[in-house]
């Protein structure tokens, strides 16, 4: 499970510190990695300081009906999509009413992938009131794996976003 994994516990951790001296919250919105991100921030004590909730959004609709994600979206770029993610974090921030919304939404495998997506393509994003960022990630580790280096990966963009504020 990814909330044992040393690295995303203590990345989680160095967010928490983060977030609470800059006096920001922080909402989850999951495709990917199923509430792994959830968990990994809510493993360590004192995570309710700053994190907000999340939303797992495995299907399309509860992306559309829950973040907001435009079906003309989705049907143009599909739920794996630089867009869709950009879209899914500034969904997360009005879901849950935080300052910052981070996103995940890929392949984790072992199937579901195509030539154009493959297994372990994973997009990452954040939102916050200074704009959006994504990033494309192409993992090559089994399902665990791959779920594990996203939330890693998810935790490291929202610290950065976070310490140069």
């Amino acid at each position: 499970m990814v909330e044992d994994d040393p690295d995303a516990v203590a990345l989680a951790a160095r967010l928490q510190r983060a977030c609470l001296a800059a006096g920001r919250t922080v909402g989850t919105a999951e495709s990917c990695t199923g509430g792994a991100l959830a968990a990994a921030i809510t493993a360590n004590p004192g995570s309710s300081g700053y994190f907000q909730g999340g939303v797992v959004s495995y299907a399309n609709e509860v992306k559309r009906d829950r973040l907001g994600v435009s079906e003309a979206l989705l049907a143009a770029h599909g739920a794996v999509s630089a867009q869709v993610a950009l879209a899914m974090a500034a969904g997360a921030r009005d879901a849950v009413g935080a300052d910052i919304g981070v996103s995940t939404t890929g392949v984790a495998g072992p199937d579901g992938g195509t030539p154009d997506k493959p297994v372990g393509l994973v997009y990452i994003a954040v939102a916050d009131a200074a704009g959006t960022d994504v990033r494309r990630h192409q993992w090559s580790g089994d399902r665990a794996g791959n779920v594990t280096a996203s939330v890693v990966a998810a935790l490291e963009l929202v610290l950065q976003r976070v310490e140069t504020a």
